[in-house]
């Protein structure tokens, strides 16, 4: 007695009836479209979400160099690819940052128009009626700014030090510098009353550029860069910089991994080809955007000391120096030797280069 056939939907195929999948291209024989169905297909199709993703969670947080191993050793349809995982965990981490991001960017926002409203109390105070004590006035006037200043500065600094990777000591340094009002692109030393002036009169833009300092025979790079500073004194607003520093910092990433499996390669000439320690690469910032997710979502709820933050930092570096070990089958003391130098020259060159480049991008672009 010849068995009932089946149509598959998808390829039109033909297939016995008690048949789950189709035979020749894998869909299911029967399923009805619900929203499940739908939400689940989804994220399984763009974000591989199923099986093989709760089977290289656990080994990913709690065996340091697991996966990269195995991977590396063949057993590649057990576990998720270390690419897919790295999307799929990024682009939950940027999500979750994405509320941070929104409080910071109007924090600052409010932090500048403070500034701004001080800046201007302290602009009422002028010496016509007190002239021998204009030099005076002058100084505190350039103190109150730059205080305020270095202060912005540094807040913005020290809640973002796992995205630059600056030290405390390297934050010092650079706010405490002497030559602190020199240091940033944007700082511009015009008469702000004759600028006002010119706004208030909607007059050209190459009008007050001149009086801004700008030299008629001046480059492109710098026309931009006074363009991108009259854009911002006229809109007193620091946060759409800052939003698209953020912005750019996922496009970033995806240039600092492959340099980071580059160190790697560095290091570790003979353990495989640059694809081994990019797969290792993929798994370990896999890792350290769990961690970093975690934190932020913890921290939604209860603020988390500054000890707690210093403990899990270490923690990273001690996985990482496990996850070595493992994956390049080395000595302790070889490990650690590598892995602190890796760790020093990403977190104290490229880090801080990177992000000094996505600063200037996001002034010049935002």
């Amino acid at each position: 007695m010849a068995k009932e056939q089946e149509t598959c939907k998808n390829c039109e195929k033909q297939f016995e009836d008690t048949f789950q999948f189709c035979p020749h291209c894998g869909q299911q024989a029967k399923e009805d479209l619900t929203v499940g169905v739908l939400f689940y297909n989804t994220i399984s199709n763009y974000f591989s979400f199923d099986a093989r993703f709760f089977k290289s969670f656990l080994p990913l947080m709690f065996k340091p160099g697991f996966l990269a191993k195995r991977f590396v050793e063949g057993k590649r349809l057990l576990y998720l690819h270390p690419a897919q995982l790295y999307l799929f965990i990024s682009v939950v981490f940027f999500f979750v940052f994405s509320f941070i991001q929104r409080e910071q960017v109007q924090s600052l926002d409010e932090n500048l128009a403070k500034t701004m409203k001080k800046n201007m109390v302290v602009d009422t105070i002028t010496p016509q009626h007190i002239k021998d004590s204009f030099s005076i006035v002058k100084l505190q006037k350039q103190k109150v700014k730059d205080s305020i200043a270095r202060a912005e500065i540094r807040k913005a600094l020290e809640e973002n030090k796992f995205i630059h990777g600056f030290s405390d000591k390297q934050i010092d340094s650079l706010v405490n510098a002497d030559n602190f009002q020199q240091n940033g692109m944007a700082n511009f030393d015009f008469n702000k009353k004759s600028i006002d002036s010119l706004i208030e009169m909607d007059a050209s833009e190459a009008i007050i550029l001149k009086e801004m300092g700008l030299n008629e025979d001046a480059g492109a790079f710098k026309r931009r860069i006074y363009k991108q500073g009259l854009k911002f004194y006229k809109s007193r607003k620091g946060g759409s910089i800052l939003q698209a520093f953020y912005d750019t910092i996922p496009i970033a990433m995806f240039f600092l991994l492959p340099i980071f499996a580059l160190f790697l390669k560095l290091f570790y000439r003979k353990s495989g080809s640059y694809a081994h320690h990019l797969v290792f690469s993929f798994y370990y910032f896999s890792f350290l955007f769990t961690v970093f997710s975690i934190i932020i979502s913890i921290n939604f709820i209860y603020d988390i000391p500054d000890w707690i933050d210093l403990l899990i930092g270490i923690s990273t570096f001690i996985y990482l120096l496990k996850a070595l070990r493992v994956f390049y089958q080395q000595g302790r003391f070889k490990t650690f030797f590598k892995g602190s130098i890796v760790t020093f020259l990403f977190l104290s060159f490229v880090a801080p280069l990177t992000a000094l480049i996505l600063g200037m991008f996001a002034f010049m672009f935002y």
